[in-house]
């Protein structure tokens, strides 16, 4: 359905996509995750055809972005992080725009109406765009990029903005999408992707960084330990001290306990092994009191930090290699 290979976008000397190569099959619901910067927006402009690439290539249904653009783009809806509305329309009068401006040949109100029965809207079809709440001025902008029944669908930060309620509206909306259209939703919301996408695809500074179905990606952290430790004391000594201990692969330090002099340390051991009797031994010899210590279970959060972690100590270890030779 959508094929993307070896693609690279660049803007004068710097990568904003590098060398990325996946593909999404019909019916796949499929996060685009990755922190700001990552390259996520220029890739899903990519897929659109807003914008060109350097090199490789994407090919959406059969036909190349850049070399059957009409073709390539009837195949695909497109929600932007700004839902292009206009807000002195109605919802109706807006929706029969885009169907022209698309060329739609379907039964204009049959189409129509599945579309707004689809994304919740039919009673507001006769209501102003700016008169509604952010919550319907998002299910509007979904409801037009499904205007012409395209195979793909893709959302740009589809919930920013919303509240909880409208926030588990949408993602109710678009999982029953997945049904019908393969979705691919950009976003850097975490728990976005897990609650409704099959697979994630993680960039990281222009580059693919993991491609797992959802359910498997915490099994990349398999073989860490993590321990959630309050301990008191001097933060900078406490994780100097951790640091050092053997066994140790990672510390920092988070939240303040309120009413101690104490600090949230999170810890993580690389070799399955359970390093709390270290760490008591080690507060306790130095006088660090600990008020509380735990393990804790691998989120995707958890597993998404450590992927970028590694690959910028990777790239930071490249780097000082080339400065070497």
């Amino acid at each position: 359905m959508l094929k993307v290979e070896n693609l690279v976008k660049k803007f004068g000397d710097k990568y904003a996509v590098n060398d990325i190569s996946f593909s999404i099959n019909k019916g796949e619901v499929v996060g685009l995750l990755g922190p700001n910067g990552s390259g996520k927006t220029t890739t899903m402009n990519i897929i659109t055809g807003f914008l060109s690439y350097t090199s490789g290539s994407v090919t959406i249904n059969g036909y190349e972005i850049l070399e059957n653009p009409s073709e390539a783009k009837r195949n695909i809806g497109y929600l932007p992080d700004q839902p292009p509305l206009y807000p002195e329309m109605t919802v109706k009068e807006y929706l029969n725009f885009v169907y022209d401006l698309k060329g739609c040949t379907l039964n204009r109100k049959k189409h129509i109406m599945e579309i707004c029965e689809i994304t919740k809207t039919v009673d507001i079809r006769d209501r102003l765009i700016r008169n509604l709440s952010k919550g319907f001025y998002q299910r509007v902008g979904i409801a037009q990029a499904l205007v012409g029944n395209p195979k793909i669908i893709l959302l740009d930060e589809p919930t920013v903005g919303l509240d909880p309620k409208q926030i588990i509206e949408i993602r109710s909306l678009i999982r029953g999408l997945g049904r019908d259209h393969t979705v691919i939703i950009s976003t850097h919301i975490l728990s976005e992707v897990q609650a409704v996408c099959d697979r994630i695809l993680i960039m990281n500074k222009g580059r693919l960084a993991a491609d797992e179905r959802t359910d498997e990606l915490t099994k990349l952290m398999e073989g860490t330990k993590r321990v959630l430790a309050q301990i008191c004391g001097s933060k900078k000594t406490i994780l100097e001290s951790l640091r050092a201990l053997d066994g140790v692969s990672y510390v920092e330090s988070s939240k303040e306990i309120p009413g101690t002099d104490a600090t949230l340390f999170k810890i993580e051991s690389n070799n399955g092994s359970d390093i709390r009797k270290k760490i008591f031994e080690m507060c306790a010899e130095k006088n660090m009191p600990i008020i509380g210590m735990e393990l804790a279970s691998a989120s995707l959060e958890d597993v998404f930090l450590n992927i970028t972690r590694e690959k910028q100590t990777a790239s930071r270890k490249t780097k000082k290699t080339s400065k070497i030779r």
